[in-house]
């Protein structure tokens, strides 16, 4: 974490500082696309977010930690300790932990409803013991503790323009359809875990079983039925994504261009799966660096333009950076000419 960072967002407790310092390293670790676009929001954002992402993340590490030593019932008691030490820092808005002080402080500072963190680890402890789901029900049941509420949670740092009940519907959207996206990107990492994220019935429909899904992932190659499957998932999670989108304009003017580049960037992973023919058991989809690069500057394009507008600045602005790195360096300031070389597809 930058000080310039801090220092916007008003943290001046040093204990505080080195907790916010810790969860943005977390989510740079941890995240490259969502960090990528938490870089376009303003510098007095940035440390909130980091707080939220870097509880999501450690929570999740509990989970789903490789160390074989660490067994079901060990997990399930890291993820009682953390509940139980969550709970506390929500109620005093203070805590002694590394990443959960920062979280605290963030939750109270913009009043964030604690329900929603209590909803995130009742997911994640369902992780320790659900490896499939029946029905899609299920599914979104589950996404809603791991995915919807974490949108639920960013609104209040976002802002919007309307009342947030309206706008929530939105954010939850969107926090669902990102963990699809990463649902049917990682099938194959979650198989290697014992969890297969998709619906069943829907596997099903299409005569898929574990069995075949595991046949793909051992040898690289992906079932015509497996294929089917995965397409009317993506047209599910596309269907998601356009309620989400709805949500857009309704956020304050300061945080769409990040909303907008984390949209894009989690849309470019479908068309790559779609692009693959769904062949992606075997190996991670991944959006090639150059197309993640060109969305990344032209978000930046677009942020930099919002901030003018809201300072009323005027006048030459200095040069855009023209990589990905650029956009991440901490020791500059995000500002950037819009240029059309950095156009990319998406709402305005």
């Amino acid at each position: 974490m930058t000080s310039r960072e801090l220092d916007a967002a008003g943290v001046d407790d040093p204990r505080l500082r080195d907790a916010y310092t810790r969860c943005r390293r977390i989510n740079a670790r941890g995240g490259a696309t969502y960090f990528l676009a938490t870089r376009l929001l303003s510098p007095a954002q940035r440390p909130a977010v980091h707080a939220l992402y870097g509880f999501a993340r450690y929570a999740d590490d509990i989970v789903d930690d490789l160390d074989p030593s660490k067994t079901v019932r060990r997990r399930t008691r890291d993820l009682h300790d953390l509940d139980t030490t969550v709970r506390e820092a929500l109620a005093t808005g203070r805590s002694d932990h590394p990443v959960l002080a920062a979280l605290a402080d963030t939750a109270a500072r913009y009043r964030i409803d604690p329900t929603h963190f209590s909803a995130f680890m009742a997911s994640m402890r369902m992780d320790l013991t659900t490896t499939d789901y029946p029905t899609w029900s299920d599914l979104r049941s589950y996404m809603h503790g791991s995915a919807a509420v974490i949108g639920l949670e960013l609104l209040p740092i976002l802002g919007t323009v309307v009342p947030t009940a309206q706008a929530a519907p939105h954010a939850a959207s969107l926090g669902i359809a990102f963990q699809l996206t990463n649902f049917l990107r990682d099938i194959g990492e979650d198989l290697d875990r014992g969890r297969i994220y998709l619906p069943a019935d829907l596997l099903t429909t299409h005569g898929v079983d574990r069995e075949l899904l595991q046949w793909c992932r051992r040898t690289g190659h992906t079932d015509a039925r497996v294929r089917d499957a995965l397409r009317e998932m993506i047209g599910l999670t596309r269907g998601i994504y356009r309620h989400a989108a709805q949500g857009i304009p309704l956020l304050d003017q300061r945080s769409r261009p990040c909303v907008h580049t984390a949209f894009i960037l989690y849309s470019a992973i479908l068309q790559h799966i779609e692009a693959a023919n769904c062949a992606i058991i075997g190996h991670r989809t991944v959006v090639p660096r150059p197309h993640k690069a060109a969305i990344a500057l032209a978000g930046l394009a677009r942020s930099t333009a919002c901030r003018a507008r809201h300072a009323g600045m005027s006048g030459p602005r200095p040069k855009a950076p023209t990589t990905v790195e650029g956009v991440l360096r901490e020791d500059r300031p995000l500002v950037a000419q819009p240029s059309a070389s950095a156009a990319a597809p998406g709402m305005e």
